[in-house]
C-alpha cells in the first residue's frame, strides 16, 4: 500500500470551499503563494471574488471562482462534472466551508439542529460524492482535507447541533483514511479550536443576544485566546505535508483530547467548567 502524499502544492489543482474569508480565504491565498492553480467556492458572492482577486495578486492561477450553495446536491454535482471536464481531477481538496450555530437543547430551533447537518455534513458528503471518485479512478496522489472542529472531538457546552454536523465529519474521515489509502488519497481531519474568523461575530447562540455585555465579554475573551485564520491554515497546509491524519491548529485541543482517552476524570472536570462559564454568561438572557 502506497504512502506518498503531497509535499509541494506548486503546480498542483486544489479545490477549496469556504474560500470567501476565515481559514478558506487564508488557505487559498497561502496555495496561490506556493504555486498552485486553484478552484475556489462559497455561497457568498462578493467575498468570494475578493479572495480570488487576492489569490491573482499573489501569483495564483485561480481557473475557477465560483459561488456554490454546497447543500445542493445538484448543483455540486454538476459543479464537480464540470471542473473535471475543464481542468482534470483535483490533486488535493480543502473543503472548508461551514457554519456554527450554538445554544442549550431546550432553546435550539430545529432550522438549526437542520441547518448544522445540512450545510456542514451534508455539504461534506456533496463534496466528496462530486470528486472522490474521480481521484480513485485517476490513482495519482491526493488528498482529501475536511475541516471538523474542536467540537468533533469533544463534547464542549451548547454545541450539541453543531457538534452532531463536526462528529460526522470525523466519522467519514475515519473510515475514509482507510478506503482511499490503496488510491494514493491521504485523509487529513483538521480539528480548529478558537480561531479568530468572521464566523465568531456572526455565531447564532440560541435565545442570547450578542450584545449583552457578559455574552460579549465571553466572546471577547475567546478572541484572545484564537489562532488567526492565517496560523490555521499554516497549520492545515503543513500537516497535508507531513502526512498527518488529525490535524490541529492549536495546542489546547491536542491536550484536551488526550485528556479526553488518558486522563478522563480531568477532561469532565474541564467541562464542566466550561460549562458553568457558558451558562453564567447566559444568566439573565435565558430563561
Amino acid at each position: 500500500m502506497s504512502r506518498r502524499r503531497i509535499k509541494d502544492y506548486q503546480g498542483t489543482l486544489c479545490l477549496v470551499t469556504g474560500a470567501a474569508s476565515g481559514i478558506g480565504r487564508a488557505t487559498a491565498i497561502r496555495l496561490a503563494n506556493e504555486g498552485a492553480r486553484l478552484i475556489l467556492t462559497d455561497v457568498n458572492a462578493e467575498g468570494l471574488q475578493a479572495a480570488a482577486r487576492d489569490c491573482r495578486d499573489s501569483g495564483g492561477a485561480v481557473l475557477a471562482a465560483d459561488t456554490l450553495d454546497l447543500t445542493d446536491h445538484a448543483a455540486v454535482s454538476a459543479f464537480g462534472e464540470r471542473m473535471i471536464d475543464e481542468h482534470g481531477v483535483p490533486d488535493a481538496i480543502l473543503h472548508v466551508a461551514g457554519n456554527s450555530a450554538w445554544g442549550r437543547p431546550d432553546v435550539l430551533e430545529h432550522r438549526i439542529w437542520r441547518s448544522m447537518v445540512e450545510v456542514n455534513l451534508m455539504g461534506t458528503i456533496h463534496v466528496i460524492e462530486a470528486f472522490i471518485p474521480a481521484m480513485m479512478t485517476a490513482r495519482k496522489p491526493g488528498a482529501l482535507v475536511m475541516v471538523s472542529s474542536a467540537a468533533g472531538l469533544l463534547g464542549l457546552p451548547w454545541h450539541a447541533a453543531y457538534s452532531a454536523a463536526k462528529f460526522g465529519i470525523r466519522g467519514i474521515a475515519e473510515v475514509l483514511r482507510f478506503d482511499l489509502a490503496p488510491y494514493d488519497i491521504g485523509v487529513h481531519l483538521v480539528c480548529p479550536g478558537a480561531v479568530d474568523t468572521p464566523l465568531v461575530g456572526t455565531i447564532e447562540i440560541a435565545g442570547v443576544d450578542r450584545s449583552n455585555p457578559e455574552v460579549a465579554r465571553t466572546a471577547a475573551q475567546f478572541q484572545r485566546h484564537a489562532v488567526t485564520p492565517d496560523q490555521a491554515a499554516e497549520s492545515m497546509l503543513e500537516g497535508v505535508r507531513k502526512g498527518r491524519y488529525i490535524i490541529y491548529t492549536s495546542p489546547d485541543i491536542r491536550l484536551a483530547f488526550a485528556a479526553q482517552k488518558f486522563a478522563p476524570p480531568a477532561y469532565k472536570l474541564a467541562m464542566k467548567l466550561i460549562s458553568r462559564k457558558v451558562n453564567k454568561a447566559a444568566q439573565g438572557v435565558l430563561p
